[in-house]
């Protein structure tokens, strides 16, 4: 299991390869990507962090694309249901998703303190809850694996 999200990175760089890779996956499958569409995948790849629809909606308003909740709703049913970006639910809020270009069960590891996510990828089949899936005949068909604790910035911050 890998996990995206706590490490230091190019922050430009992934910033522009998920906006590049949203803009040619939609171009790829005839999906619409308008620009509030891709400013609220815009604003959740720089923060990095879970992020409620109702902060979201502040800064397109501040950004002059809205200031109706639905704008941002919309915006993200759209992402969530094209694999752009995750719910997380114990949060009730919304963080990018660090693997678009690849379908996948994804784990959360969530900072208590600063609301930063990674996202880890895991894999069903290989894990308990896939064995006894297999074993009783179960179809899983969706699973949210939420783990919270401190992220390592927050952790050397507390010593």
């Amino acid at each position: 299991m890998t996990a995206i999200g706590f490490e230091q990175h190019d922050h430009s760089r992934c910033i522009a390869t998920a906006l590049a890779e949203a803009e040619a996956r939609c171009a790829d499958q005839k999906l619409q990507l308008t620009p509030v569409r891709r400013r609220v995948l815009e604003i959740l790849v720089q923060q990095h962090r879970a992020m409620g629809a109702y902060e979201i909606l502040d800064i397109l308003a501040a950004d002059g694309l809205g200031s109706q909740p639905p704008v941002a709703y919309r915006a993200l049913d759209f992402l969530v249901q094209n694999g752009f970006a995750h719910r997380i639910e114990r949060l009730n809020a919304y963080t990018a998703c660090a693997h678009p270009e690849q379908d996948h069960v994804p784990a959360f590891l969530i900072c208590r303190n600063c609301k930063a996510v990674a996202e880890a990828e895991t894999e069903l089949e290989q894990g308990r809850l896939g064995k006894a899936a297999a074993t009783t005949g179960f179809a899983i068909e969706r699973i949210v694996v939420e783990a919270e604790g401190l992220c390592p910035a927050c952790q050397e911050f507390a010593a």
